[in-house]
């Protein structure tokens, strides 16, 4: 039987006499170079922007977060110019990261679009490599390809892990914080750390990006138009939902760990320091506490600095008795923040206060200050700045290694350890490792957000406190000035008072909104499974990001030199 001759189509552009042609540029790269590049820069800076936390309905990070780099990687398949493509990316992340730090301008306009590009540029370094690396895979096996994928998300965390490392450290609003809101992915952060989220993102936007360019420009047909780069990106999603239905929530025992009095003053930052002022805080302080007491907490919170007045470690001083007669008024016992002294430092920290004892002596001292907030870095240089916070010298900051505070529950003659993180220093996810390595029961978080007005800065903060949760599995409690005000379970759940959920309803929100005064006392639990449990993460700390370097530089160094394929006369594609 005659068989039937087979005749493969030729790509688009191709010839019989020359199938090695480059390819005809599709119509839109006959426009000038500046309508692609304003077009990924524009799409590029948005996602960036609205991937992270928004008040409200207007948080679709979960979504954005999967394709933000998506333009930039599709563009770079296409071989722009590297100063055109490096100025692209840069003026994206510095106008998108400006915009997230928008609510620093109550602050300082001058650190704002200092910070904004600074960040960006950081960000950018990643972008570069995207450049570098995309043409380089372009037509490569199947392996060189997903090895090219996995290096780009290794040194993503890298650079992430860098943020946290250098220039006084500010790893505010890492990849894995856009997830924030879908607990799902993020339950490979017990293992990983938050950086094995961010890893999987990345590994989904490459391969999106790789999938949309072998539609558009490759000419692969059938089951081969589905780019490799994009089954690892699903396999990896698939992992971290296997992860999620054996560690995750399902079939944990619920426990009691105390039910905590939130008490949120909303007082104005440009009182919070006024000695005149002092009097009508502290009235605050008391009727809400006074409020909160009647329902009989375990035990009531107060945010950081909350007390105007100084705690003085060496004696009994005025702040010691107003918070020794509000304990004992409210007959519950209270851990509060405040600034102390030694005469000779100065301290931003927690204390707890019991209706029996009064102020105990043991305190938690804030680790990781806020630079030219609460210290001056560098003095030899930055000697003639003024810090923002009011207050004596330059703050010391606490041990490296601090005890929990051991706090007595009022309705239980049980103690339970609770391991504070002051300020920001919930975004740093060494310190809540090590205080569980200490042998927290609980993250408490007291901050102070108000400096930054009522956007979306609240939002952002206790986005990390999610992470810090699922990576230690402890409850972690926030308490803010003037919100975000809740509590986290250990798998990163949490409500904003949904009216179809109102048994999750753990954030104190009122019409929408987490900015107000009041106080609200929430049952918090905790899984059974993990009581005196350590994560992986929590024993083994940053492991992931060593592996990540190692898969950078593995990768980058295998598509180093694109592979050579051997060229067939034109007879052989027939």
């Amino acid at each position: 039987m005659r068989q039937r001759q087979e005749v493969q189509k030729l790509p688009r552009g191709l010839s019989a006499a020359d199938p090695y042609a480059p390819l005809p540029p599709p119509v839109w790269e006959k426009f000038p170079r500046a309508v692609p590049a304003a077009a990924v820069g524009l799409t590029t800076a948005l996602l960036t922007y609205f991937m992270f936390p928004q008040p409200g309905a207007a948080d679709a990070g979960g979504v954005a977060g999967y394709a933000f780099a998506v333009p930039a990687i599709f563009w770079a398949y296409r071989r722009p110019s590297f100063k055109l493509f490096a100025w692209t990316m840069f003026a994206a992340q510095s106008v998108a990261w400006i915009a997230v730090l928008a609510w620093l301008r109550h602050v300082t306009w001058v650190g704002l679009f200092l910070l904004g590009p600074l960040v960006g540029a950081w960000v950018g370094i990643w972008y570069l490599a995207v450049w570098w690396a995309m043409p380089r895979i372009l037509g490569q096996p199947h392996g060189i390809r997903i090895l090219g994928q996995v290096g780009l998300a290794g040194l993503w965390v890298v650079c992430e892990w860098t943020r946290t490392r250098f220039i006084t450290g500010f790893p505010w609003l890492p990849l894995a914080a856009t997830q924030w809101r879908l607990p799902v992915i993020l339950q490979i952060a017990s293992v990983t750390g938050a950086y094995g989220v961010s890893f999987v993102l990345i590994v989904f936007n490459v391969g999106i990006g790789a999938y949309a360019h072998r539609l558009f420009f490759e000419s692969a047909t059938g089951f081969n138009r589905r780019s490799q780069e994009f089954w690892v990106a699903l396999f990896a999603l698939i992992c971290c939902l296997c992860f999620f239905l054996h560690d995750g929530p399902m079939g944990g025992k619920r426990e009691p760990l105390a039910r905590v009095a939130l008490i949120q003053p909303d007082i104005p930052q440009s009182e919070k320091w006024d000695a005149a002022e002092a009097r009508r805080i502290l009235q605050t302080l008391y009727q809400l506490s006074s409020v909160a007491g009647q329902v009989q907490p375990d035990f009531m919170l107060w945010p950081e600095s909350a007390l105007p007045v100084v705690i003085d470690l060496r004696g009994p001083s005025e702040g010691q008795q107003i918070v020794d007669s509000v304990v004992k008024h409210v007959g519950a016992p209270l851990l509060f923040g405040a600034v102390a002294t030694d005469d000779t430092r100065w301290y931003d920290a927690a204390f707890v206060a019991t209706p029996k004892n009064g102020l105990q002596s043991a305190y938690y001292a804030k680790r990781h200050l806020v630079p030219f907030g609460e210290y001056v870095p560098w003095h030899w240089l930055f000697g003639w700045v003024k810090k923002v916070v009011p207050i004596g010298e330059d703050c010391t900051p606490g041990p490296a290694l601090p005890d929990p505070l051991r706090m007595p529950l009022r309705n239980s003659p049980a103690t339970i350890s609770l391991a504070p993180l002051v300020c920001y220093e919930d975004v740093f996810p060494d310190l809540a490792r090590v205080s569980v390595r200490a042998g927290a029961d609980a993250l408490v978080v007291v901050t102070n957000d108000a400096w930054y007005g009522e956007e979306n800065a609240a939002y952002q903060h206790a986005a990390h406190s999610v992470l810090r949760a699922v990576e230690t599995r402890r409850p972690v409690i926030r308490d803010g000035n003037a919100g975000w005000s809740g509590w986290i379970d250990e798998f990163g759940n949490f409500s904003m008072g949904d009216e179809d959920r109102p048994r999750r309803t753990t954030v104190m929100a009122k019409d929408g909104n987490v900015y107000f005064r009041g106080t609200q006392t929430i049952p918090v639990m905790r899984d059974a499974r993990w009581v005196g449990r350590q994560t992986f993460y929590v024993r083994y700390g940053d492991w992931f990001v060593f592996l990540s370097a190692a898969l950078a530089v593995f990768g980058f160094w295998i598509v180093r030199t694109p592979v050579t394929v051997k060229k067939r006369p034109a007879a052989d594609l027939l």
